[in-house]
């Protein structure tokens, strides 16, 4: 089992920065690769980038490459995605995921099997 819990949610002006963190308990998370995806009203939930259990490896959504970046502190147990040059678009509740297959880094929901709660992320114009 393991827990995760996103903060750092918020709202935003377009082209400003927000950063979000997901704290991990309950799992051996060092061993486990991290993702965040987002939701937004209507929409399905998307993939937004990913991270491998060293941080060695990170993917992006073309969506948010070159403006997002993910991150990890496996002393802290926590998974970082620094969000800048945000949009409107950008708009969605985010959620951060574990994946407990080692080396499986994906960006499909089901490579993933403990997600966080979310949190709303909603940038105005």
């Amino acid at each position: 089992q393991a827990q995760l819990v996103e903060s750092g949610g918020g709202s935003a002006q377009a082209g400003g920065p927000l950063s979000l963190s997901c704290a991990a308990s309950g799992r051996a998370f060092s061993s486990c690769a991290m993702g965040w995806f987002r939701q937004a009203p209507g929409k399905e939930r998307e993939f937004v980038g990913a991270i491998s259990w060293n941080g060695g490896r990170t993917y992006y959504a073309d969506s948010v490459k070159g403006r997002f970046t993910i991150s990890r502190d496996n002393a802290k147990n926590t998974v970082y995605l620094q969000m800048n040059s945000l949009k409107p678009e950008d708009t969605a509740v985010y959620y951060c995921a574990l994946s407990s297959t080692f080396g499986r880094v994906g960006a499909r929901t089901s490579d993933y099997d403990y997600w966080g709660q979310g949190t709303q992320v909603t940038v105005s114009s």
